[in-house]
Formats: structure tokens, sequence, C-alpha cells
């Protein structure tokens, strides 16, 4: 069955490229639909022309050409770009999108891109794709491919890269998925020191015909998981590992701002949440830490992870926010503090017990909390199977409800 797939691009300095592709999907039996985002005149022709993606991102086309202004053209046009690749695919128009740019066309196309649903095929082409890529990526699955020479006219080498991305984004819109029974998803974090809790959480929930998605808390993760509740993918949501508000917090590296903890919140979903890895603060190597927390607690997690241990005044901030954040819930919610420790490396014996700090923690979650958010303190570690068990079968309870 023929597939439609749009295809992004500046086509007034890369129209001899997008024509290629273009050239090469319709020989494999497909069709494409043209964006031009492009703001001088292009010889090559588009099906959503320069002018109606500049009237979609607030301008007029002549008002952007005669601005004279790069980065005002770059915006006006991600913003257009954006708004009509979200309404085309809502009104059926593609089912997959690939794009070829430097780092103007990369920025416009992957903002149109991140307006697409998870699951849609989304193929980047890119100059700058062998560097950081996360300001383009974000939490979407958008996948970047590194074009080695610069998009500028065929040669031997650019036609065997741009063939291979017709490939890709051929095979892509080409693949279904086998038929399977569909099941209610539910959201869970992890971190490698709540693993045995969360795992455990996981199985039964799995074992009582429930998909579960578990994300790694480490930022992108957290900010994923947040935008997938936000889309109306999840049913409910067990939050073990909250510890990205720590980084949030006191500056560390995996922070998964502000708005952590407020999907679930607003959605109205049922949500059983822990404080999870709150004893630690996440940075790079040893030597890339700042120098103002030198003095602090660390564990060297791994040659490129060093953990340091919150403190507990840090601690009781965290309590507030995680309560307040909770507060705000429309739906049933149930936050656990497990009291003999939040993870794996805070135990007796281990680097970061701090049974003080713990207790700041504690103490700030029960004053801050209200009602209807539900309380329940075990005596037991994070890791303790008893109390994976509790958050489970709590989280089961609600969702039958």
């Amino acid at each position: 069955m023929s597939k439609t797939i749009l295809l992004i691009g500046t086509l007034d300095t890369k129209g001899t490229e997008f024509a290629y592709v273009r050239d090469l999907i319709r020989a494999r039996g497909h069709t494409t639909r043209v964006m031009n985002v492009g703001i001088f005149d292009a010889p090559y022709p588009s099906d959503i022309s320069a002018e109606a993606v500049a009237q979609a991102g607030g301008m007029d086309l002549s008002a952007l050409r005669a601005a004279n202004d790069r980065g005002g053209a770059v915006a006006t046009m991600m913003r257009g770009a954006a708004a009509l690749t979200a309404q085309l695919y809502a009104d059926g128009r593609f089912d997959g999108v690939l794009s070829l740019g430097g780092s103007g066309g990369t920025a416009i196309a992957t903002a149109a891109m991140r307006a697409l649903p998870v699951g849609v095929p989304k193929l980047m082409v890119s100059t700058i794709a062998s560097g950081d890529v996360a300001p383009y990526v974000d939490v979407t699955d958008i996948t970047m491919m590194y074009s080695v020479v610069d998009i500028a006219g065929l040669n031997a080498l650019s036609r065997r890269i741009l063939a291979n991305a017709a490939g890709m984004i051929v095979g892509a819109v080409e693949q279904t998925l086998p038929a399977t029974d569909a099941k209610p998803l539910i959201a869970a974090t992890m971190f490698g020191v709540t693993t045995p809790c969360v795992t455990r959480v996981r199985e039964r929930l799995e074992a009582a015909g429930y998909e579960v998605l578990v994300f790694h808390a480490t930022g992108s993760g957290g900010r994923a998981m947040e935008a997938l509740i936000v889309g109306g993918y999840i049913a409910g949501v067990a939050d073990v590992t909250t510890t990205e508000w720590a980084d949030q917090l006191v500056g560390g590296v995996l922070a998964a701002g502000e708005q952590r903890l407020e999907a679930a919140a607003h959605a109205g979903i049922p949500q059983v949440i822990s404080l999870g890895a709150l004893d630690m603060v996440n940075f790079w190597a040893r030597d890339t830490v700042p120098e103002p927390f030198q003095a602090r607690t660390f564990y060297q997690h791994n040659a490129n992870v060093t953990l340091m241990r919150t403190t507990p005044d840090e601690c009781a901030q965290l309590g507030r926010i995680i309560a307040e954040k909770l507060n705000a819930a429309s739906g049933k919610t149930i936050l656990f503090i497990p009291l003999k420790g939040v993870s794996a490396i805070d135990a007796a014996g281990q680097p970061f017990y701090a049974p003080d700090a713990d207790a700041a923690l504690f103490d700030a979650v029960r004053q801050h909390i209200r009602a209807p958010v539900e309380l329940v303190e075990l005596d037991l570690h994070i890791n303790d199977a008893a109390f994976a068990d509790a958050m489970s079968d709590r989280l089961l309870e609600l969702m039958k409800k």
C-alpha cells in the first residue's frame, strides 16, 4: 500500500538534494508531499509553499525577506512548519517525515517533527547530527543521521547517504506492527539504585494485565514520561524514583525541569509516588563537579557519573516541593515513604546512609502534604519486596476503581 512521506526543506538552497530523495521515494512506489521552508525564491516546486509556512508562523514572507534577519526568519518558519505539520498529520495527509539540512534547516524541520506524536517516523539528515542533538530531539523519537559532507550538491558520497536516508524512511513507513492485545499503559520511573523495587512493581503490574513503560530518571526520561501523560497515553503512574527534583533543586546534570510531577496531577490519573534516589545529585566525571561542592560526600557510580549526597537542608526543600506538587493532583494520589532508606546506597552501612537527611526529607513531606493525597509510611527500605508490593497493590486498587 502506497504511503506518503512529508519532505520539509529549504528549497532555495537544497532543492537539488530534495528532488533526489523525492525521486528515490517515488521509485519505491510511495508519494511525497513537499513543504518549502526557505524564504528566498526556489526553482523547485512544493506542495506547501514558503508563503503558507510564513503565514502560519505569524509573518508575511515578503516582510521576512525585507527584514534580512536570519534568526527571526528561522524562528518564524519553525512556528509555521510545526503548526502546518501537526495539522497535516491530524488530517491524515502523510505517514512519515524526512528532512535534510544544516543548522537552520535542522532547527526548522525538527521543530515540526517534535509537533508529531511518538511513533510517527521522523528522520533528520543533518550536518550537525554528530554533536549534541538534545535541543533538536528533546524527548521525541526523532532519528538524527549525520550527513558527513555538507548538503551542498550531489556527489558520490552524498548520493549514497541520501539514498540510505530515503530507504530508511521508506522502510519505516512500510513497517507494520504485529497484532497484539491492547493493554492499559502504566508509567514507572527507575534509577540503578531503585531497580529492585521498580522491577518487582513492573512484574506485578504486568501479571495483572497492564503494560508498563519504565523511564530512566535521567532528566530526559522524566520529561518523556510527562509528555506522554500529557498526550493521553498513560492510564496510571508508579513514580517510584523522583530523583530528578534533586538535580533540579541543587544544580545537577539530570534535571527534568520545573514541571516534573505535574502532568499526572493535572491529568487526574491514578498515581503512586515515592522518594526514590532523592539522596543524590548527579554530576559527570569527578573533575566536573563544581568547586562549591568539593567538600561534600560523593560516590563514584562509574567513571562518568559522580553522585553527591543531598544535605538535610536540601532534603527538607525536596520534601516540600514533592508535597506541594502532589497537593495539586486532581486524581487519586498516594505518596509512600520508605523509612529505612530511599536508594540502594542509602541504607545502614552504605555510603549515603544519613538518617538526619532522610528525617528532614520525611518531616517536610509530613508537614506539607495535604488531603486528599494519602500518605503511607512503611518501616521498610525502598528496595524491600514488601515496599514494592505495597505500592503495586495500591496502584492496582486505584486502577480498578
